[in-house]
Formats: structure tokens, C-alpha cells, sequence
């Protein structure tokens, strides 16, 4: 069957001819619509993120997918049904005390494998086969979109637990800020509006930009990093509640304790880097401390968050998932998908339509 990975000989996504899965006893079959592509596809691809499966000379990528359950084989589930799986498997077949409590999202690394990522082949196929545990029903009518449900997931894991450190006293936050304006930040972007009275977004673009354009028909503020960085957001607008930071750029972490409000929070996504940089220490602890701030990092997501984003997915506006997707490529001309073209939000690689 066709499938889309890397090899260990190569350096950029290609084609592959792989033997079609064959589902083992309490898996079901699945037959892939669409997958997304992100920037762990690309850290994976670069080498700088992730690992091939054990013995393997190829690795297939893709963890945001969408399919169909072609062959249910006595898990129960229904032929037809449109599906979402989770990403994260337990290690070699074994378990552990994170799978064992429902809580895979909360392994440390070396406890888990990460399909498309780490340790695990991906949803970039003609077909896959996943246990029904770890496959989320969505309406079929969502199916084009079903592939925005696992990064959505991410931001309700973290937006859970971001939240859950300010629940021992009575937080009113009215700002939020999002780092990163690439899908997954204007995915959050919406997301935080339902909860914030004023949002903002910060990018390193010129305008005319597609993700722009979406920032201002959400109503939000555009920040320029370039112009104003993170730190400057309290003197150039006000002292944000809640940052949420998707860029892997470093000093964003430091910036980001300067920019909070009293009391506020800042939830950490981006993975970058080694970088060395001087800060200075004693006024980002002062700052902390005196001030009640917090920051968490977060990554991953589990069963319940993926339930969570179908609910979120259904009540996000059509144009505006329309506008994330700017590219849907084929597994035989894929290149586009992985382009760097700026202008370029999502991309998607179809394998089927209902």
C-alpha cells in the first residue's frame, strides 16, 4: 500500500510501498481520509525530534489523522464509522503505571512511543490498525476536518491543566496571548476567545498574510515580535492573564514571565533547541514570587482530551477551518504538503474521501 515516511538513508519525504497492516485481536482497521502536517513532521524529518521504530529502515510519518473503520474485527465498532486515533502507545507492547491509570499523556520519555514520532510507524498510509481504545468516534459530517482534532487535543490538555493551578483561589482573568501563529496557535487563538474577554496573537509576519487576515476576522490584536517582543506586551497593550506559548523560540519563556499579569499563568508547548542565552535570574525569581506567576509545561494529550476537541471541532466556524487549510496534496505529489512556502497555514496529504 502507498504510504508517506523517511528513511534512515534519507532526508526528505517520500513515497514508500509498504505491506498493508493486518489488525491484531482487539485492533480495528482503519482506512486513512486525510493527514496533517506539522512542525514535529518536520523536526522528525530534519532528525531533530523523534525516532525510527526498533529494527526498522523507514519510519511512516503523520500523527494527525482521520479515517474510516474498514474492518471493525470484533472490537465492536461500527463499519463506516469515522474515527480519530490517539498517538500515544504503550512501549513495545508492555504497560506501565501512566497506561495503567489512563494517563499515558503524563510518561516520562523511554515509557511510551509516539506513532509518526517516535518509536512508532505513523498514520500516513493507505490504511492503519489502532485498538479501539485508542479510537475516537466524530461525526461524519467533520470528517474533512477530523485531522484538526489531535492538535486541538493538545490545547485542552494544556489549557486543563494550565487553568487547574489558579483553582485554589478566586483568578478573573479577562487577557490572554498566543505565541506562535501558525494552525495550532489560531486553533488556540479561537478557542481562548470563547474564555477571554481580549486576545492577542504574536507572529514574525508582514502583512498581507492569510494568518493575519484570520487574526483580525477573530477580532484579536496582531503583535509583531519584530516591533514589540512578548515582554514589551504589558507597555505597547496590557499585562496578559494567560500565555500560551507555541514557537520552541527560547526567550519567549523568560519574556513570557515579564508579560504576565499578577497572578497569571503561561503554558509552555514549544519544544526548542539547545540555547544558551544570559538572563538574569534574581528578577525572573522575583518575579515569580512576588507576583504569584506560574508557568507549566505541557505535551501530549489523552482519550479525554481528544473527546473534548470533537465537542470544541463541532462548534468551530466553518470559514475558519476552511482558511487553516491551504494545501491538500496526494501520497503521489506529497512535496507540497512539506513546502515552506510561507503563505502555507495546513497541509494536508488525502488518501480517500468518504
Amino acid at each position: 500500500m502507498k504510504a508517506i515516511g523517511v528513511t534512515r538513508e534519507g532526508d526528505e519525504p517520500q513515497l514508500l510501498d509498504v505491506e498493508r497492516p493486518e489488525p491484531s485481536e482487539g485492533e480495528a482497521l482503519v482506512r486513512t481520509l486525510r493527514v496533517g502536517v506539522d512542525g514535529t513532521d518536520h523536526e522528525v524529518i530534519a532528525g531533530s525530534h523523534g525516532g525510527f521504530p526498533e529494527g526498522e529502515d523507514h519510519m511512516v510519518l503523520g500523527h494527525e489523522a482521520v479515517g474510516v473503520v474498514e474492518d471493525p474485527n470484533g472490537t465492536g465498532m461500527d463499519p463506516g464509522q469515522v474515527v480519530v486515533p490517539t498517538v500515544r502507545r504503550k512501549p513495545d507492547g508492555k504497560t506501565n503505571e501512566y497506561f495503567r491509570r489512563g494517563e499515558p499523556d503524563m510518561a516520562p520519555e523511554g515509557e511510551y512511543v509516539e506513532r509518526g514520532i517516535v518509536g512508532g510507524h505513523g498514520y500516513m498510509a493507505e490504511f492503519f490498525t489502532s485498538p479501539a481504545d485508542y479510537l475516537v468516534p466524530i461525526d461524519e459530517d467533520l470528517a474533512e476536518y477530523g485531522l484538526f482534532v489531535e492538535p486541538i487535543s493538545i490545547t485542552e490538555k494544556a489549557n486543563e491543566h494550565a487553568f487547574a493551578t489558579r483553582e485554589p483561589f478566586e483568578w478573573r482573568p479577562e487577557s490572554a496571548c498566543v505565541l506562535g501563529n501558525g494552525s495550532l496557535g489560531l486553533l488556540t487563538l479561537w478557542m481562548l476567545q470563547q474564555k477571554f474577554d481580549r486576545t492577542y496573537c504574536v507572529g514574525r509576519r508582514d502583512r498581507p498574510d492569510p494568518t493575519i487576515d484570520i487574526i483580525d476576522e477573530l477580532g484579536s490584536t496582531y503583535v509583531d515580535s519584530r516591533q514589540t517582543t512578548v515582554d514589551e506586551i504589558p507597555d505597547a497593550h496590557e499585562s496578559i492573564d494567560y500565555v500560551y506559548e507555541a514557537t520552541g523560540f527560547a526567550p519567549h519563556v523568560i519574556e513570557t514571565v515579564h508579560a504576565l499579569a499578577p497572578n497569571g499563568v503561561g503554558a509552555l508547548l514549544g519544544i526548542p533547541e539547545p540555547w544558551d542565552f544570559e538572563i538574569d535570574g534574581g528578577t525572573l525569581h522575583n518575579e515569580i514570587v512576588l507576583h504569584n506567576k506560574c508557568l507549566i509545561g505541557t505535551v501530549n494529550s489523552h482519550i479525554k482530551h481528544f473527546e473534548y476537541a470533537v465537542e470544541t471541532l463541532e462548534d468551530m466556524p466553518e470559514w475558519l477551518l476552511d482558511d487553516l487549510i491551504t494545501t491538500v496534496a496526494t501520497p503521489e505529489d506529497v512535496a507540497p504538503a512539506f513546502d515552506d512556502d510561507n503563505d502555507q497555514i495546513k497541509a494536508v496529504v488525502e488518501f480517500d474521501s468518504l
